[in-house]
């Protein structure tokens, strides 16, 4: 400043540079405290993330255990569901082979019985 400057303006300019600094500080105290803020919010996103990711990844696993589990449950299924047919077609098989058998021995037993009856016919015939 010029000597010929008053000193009051000189300590007003003053006065003006520190309030001017003042209000930097101010700003830059504000500045890091919402930098430390941002900073711990970040850090607890960043946890919850990890605990998300955590669990995220333990139910991506019990979801492949429980695909496994059906795919075994719908092969078992399968190989009862052929067992089944199996033993349904074992069962027909006998059943007509014994139907057979019995319609044989039902048609021996008619004859039998056809030649008792002509039997007995012949004996009463002969009876005075």
């Amino acid at each position: 400043m010029a000597p010929s400057v008053p000193p009051t303006r000189a300590a007003a300019v003053l006065r003006m540079k520190q309030i001017a600094l003042d209000n930097q500080i101010r700003m830059i105290r504000r500045l890091r405290v919402k930098l430390a803020t941002e900073r711990r919010e970040s850090a607890a996103i960043k946890k919850e993330h990890e605990s998300t990711q955590v669990a995220l990844d333990a139910l991506h696993t019990t979801i492949v255990r429980l695909i496994e589990i059906g795919l075994f449950m719908s092969k078992k299924i399968e190989r009862m569901k052929a067992k089944k047919r199996q033993t349904r077609d074992i069962h027909q098989k006998f059943h007509h082979k014994w139907q057979a058998r019995i319609q044989a021995l039902v048609q021996a037993d008619e004859g039998v019985v056809l030649q008792v009856v002509d039997l007995i016919r012949r004996i009463y015939r002969r009876l005075p």
